[in-house]
């Protein structure tokens, strides 16, 4: 390996001068973010946030989300509560960590199904075409009809024992056919490219040529569906469980804190129960799309060259 990067840094041309290789994917995005001091402020405080909600529910004790009548509607820094109660008595900081937790791993999960689900898809239509990639497309298409919200909110409401991780699958069940698209238009792409047509010629497996061959060359459209993926799937959860159709209510998210919200009475005279749940879904919906942002000038930049 150190052979073989030696070699690299001393290519040269016929009249001896070197030749400057193009940078890796990897190198144009660090490249981005180092001259992006917004996006690295960006990360910074996406950081903060996973140590603040998976750190700090390791603290929080199975008593400040205990239902205590007494201790309802407390405002901010009264009695030990840093951000004020709920009106059964529940610390707001103590949901704030468990709801963000909860909104961020499902948000996460969906993402990574609905990745490598339609990874997997637009693959293999891209790849194949014809009448495999018709068949796939009139069936994403009859999905992305559908109105699924319409649809997971009629069936949290059918099935019985509903739980996070029922409201994961139902979400990734419609998620993943935009993803699928987004990666076949790619595999259209690099399908006539000649490097498919010498692994093809060499005698290289359909299977080998497109895991191994063009999806390293997707990598960068694939970390920019992960990142937006996620504020978005987020985004979804939160929306459903402001309705009331998400999570159970026993189970905090940013969308049930928020849910506080739908009473006229908690807008205008108790800001404390769900406004800290609307700053931080911003905050993590800004800061990731930012990011996004980046790493698409990065795929760019990349494109270009």
């Amino acid at each position: 390996m150190l052979f073989n990067k030696a070699n690299k840094q001393n290519i040269k041309t016929e009249a001896g001068e070197p030749i400057s290789l193009p940078p890796s994917g990897f190198k144009l995005v660090l490249k981005e973010l180092l001259k992006d001091k917004f996006a690295i402020f960006s990360i910074l405080v996406l950081v903060l946030i996973l140590l603040f909600t998976f750190l700090g529910s390791a603290f929080v004790s199975k008593e400040s989300l205990d239902t205590n009548i007494l201790d309802g509607l407390m405002p901010a820094f009264s009695s030990g509560h840093f951000l004020g109660t709920d009106e059964g008595g529940k610390d707001i900081l103590s949901l704030l960590i468990v709801g963000g937790r909860n909104s961020i791993v499902i948000g996460i999960s969906v993402t990574a199904i609905s990745i490598i689900l339609g990874l997997v898809i637009g693959l293999i239509s891209g790849y194949f075409g014809g009448v495999v990639d018709d068949i796939f497309m009139r069936i994403i298409d009859f999905i992305m009809v559908l109105p699924r919200f319409m649809i997971i909110i009629i069936l949290t409401t059918i099935i019985s024992n509903y739980n996070a991780f029922t409201l994961i699958l139902l979400i990734s069940l419609f998620s993943w056919t935009s993803s699928a698209r987004y990666f076949r238009s790619f595999v259209l792409a690099q399908r006539e490219r000649e490097y498919v047509m010498a692994s093809k010629a060499s005698g290289s497996s359909n299977v080998a040529i497109m895991f191994r061959e063009v999806l390293p060359n997707i990598s960068s459209m694939i970390i920019i569906d992960v990142v937006l993926g996620i504020a978005g799937n987020i985004g979804i959860e939160t929306g459903l469980s402001f309705l009331g159709y998400g999570l159970p209510a026993s189970t905090p998210s940013l969308g049930t804190l928020i849910g506080y919200a739908n009473d006229p009475v908690n807008i205008m005279s108790r800001p404390w129960v769900w406004l800290p749940a609307v700053v931080m879904l911003l905050i993590i919906s800004y800061m990731i799309n930012y990011v996004g942002t980046v790493f698409q000038r990065a795929a760019d930049a990349r494109q270009r060259r």
